[in-house]
């Protein structure tokens, strides 16, 4: 670096860490972005197979930060999304839950993009923004704070000096431990299995979900009349299902998928993710801030994760750039319960939500399938509470920052 002394400092430089960078970069504050990853390792397919939903909100993040532009021709538009109970033997349940995106506007509920295409995307933007410093691979060793400053020590000795430090690290985030900042959560007894199937028919950007007793399996439209699978299951038989080879894991995935969209075939490696519930106790300590897994994980089971995440990097740019812009100081407390109050409500929920969910669906009693499957049906029926989940669907409810209402910083 040229310089080291910057107004921010991450620690983790993944797609919610570059993302905030890019948006804080662009609205005049320097940053720097230490990342352990070698940038090209992770746009390889055999790193992460996964796809995201990227909700309407969340696209506007990313059209603020200048990066969506860089995704957008590689992105499937989620036209409507399918909810059923189902069973691999029984089939579909006949009661279900239809969003239609004509209900609410014009705009799609979401996009499926790789998450390869994503970061691929970011390290482009990254590297023609002026005040951005990425540097990778690269650890940090520890993070010192006092009153007036976060330094972050490099493994190799180097330190980087800000106003502000952001955690950036994950699910298992080192600087949040080291920050002595606890987490409450759990592990599900579900592991979920990633793989990408090129089909013989179009999907008409219809997203389906379909609730089996291991788990729910969700189809998610992609480019090119592809679907990316993200199916949660029982550990025991996740293991089992892994360890077929492509043909007789293909058959297992033909029984669930059904034939709506003719034949299948497996495109790329598959992958498999061990599931759990995570909360920080907090969000923020002295000069001190987490985003995205850092400070909270959920199961897939509604595909919120990132999204969560992108509307953590709203609100922490909001309330950095509005104190950055009144001379004020950016990573002081004030800041700081700004960004907190405004997505901890929002996080807690939600995580509460799809907990609920998980339990309620990943099971095949008799009683419980008959009280969610005539829920779904209700739901259906009721314009009111459907056209809020739509809305919610998009991340589009509440008190929204700037960006995901489509704003510039």
């Amino acid at each position: 670096m040229a310089n080291d002394r910057v107004d921010v400092a991450f620690a983790g430089g993944g797609m919610v860490g570059l993302t905030l960078a890019i948006a804080l970069a662009r609205a005049g504050i320097t940053v720097a972005v230490v990342d352990r990853e070698t940038p090209k390792s992770v746009l390889n397919l055999a790193y992460d197979g996964r796809a995201s939903a990227i909700a309407l909100g969340s696209k506007r993040v990313l059209e603020s930060a200048g990066i969506w532009q860089d995704m957008a021709s590689e992105a499937s538009p989620i036209w409507d999304i399918r909810v059923a109970d189902g069973h691999p033997l029984r089939g579909v349940s006949p009661l279900f839950l239809h969003y239609d995106h004509s209900d609410v506007g014009e705009d799609p509920f979401g996009w499926i993009i790789e998450n390869r295409i994503t970061r691929k995307a970011l390290q482009k933007v990254a590297a023609t923004t002026n005040g951005l410093t990425l540097i990778a691979p690269a650890a940090v060793a520890r993070i010192d704070r006092d009153a007036d400053s976060a330094t972050v020590v490099l493994e190799d000795g180097q330190e980087i000096v800000a106003s502000l430090a952001i955690a950036a690290d994950g699910k298992f985030s080192n600087r949040r431990q080291e920050a002595g900042i606890k987490t409450s959560g759990w592990s599900y007894d579900q592991v979920s299995m990633v793989a990408t199937v090129r089909h013989e028919r179009s999907h008409g950007g219809v997203a389906v979900e379909l609730f089996l007793p291991g788990g729910p399996f969700a189809m998610l439209p992609m480019t090119e009349n592809r679907c990316n699978i993200v199916w949660s299951e029982q550990k025991d038989r996740a293991e089992r299902f892994m360890a077929m080879d492509d043909d007789g894991f293909l058959e297992e995935l033909r029984l669930r998928f059904g034939d709506w969209l003719g034949e299948l075939e497996l495109v790329g490696p598959r992958f498999s993710y061990p599931l759990s519930l995570l909360q920080a106790e907090r969000y923020t300590d002295s000069r001190f801030a987490l985003i995205g897994d850092a400070a909270h994980a959920i199961h897939p089971i509604a595909g919120q994760g990132l999204n969560m995440g992108l509307r953590d990097v709203a609100a922490l740019a909001e309330a950095i750039v509005d104190s950055h812009r009144l001379g004020l100081d950016i990573g002081s407390a004030a800041t700081l319960r700004a960004y907190e109050r405004r997505r901890r409500f929002d996080n807690v929920l939600l995580s509460v939500v799809t907990d609920g969910l998980v339990r309620l669906f990943s099971n095949d009693a008799p009683p419980l399938r008959a009280v969610r499957d005539l829920g779904l049906a209700a739901v259906n029926r009721l314009p009111p509470a459907k056209d809020f989940l739509m809305r919610h669907a998009m991340g589009v409810v509440g008190d929204l920052p700037r960006m995901v209402r489509g704003e510039s910083l």
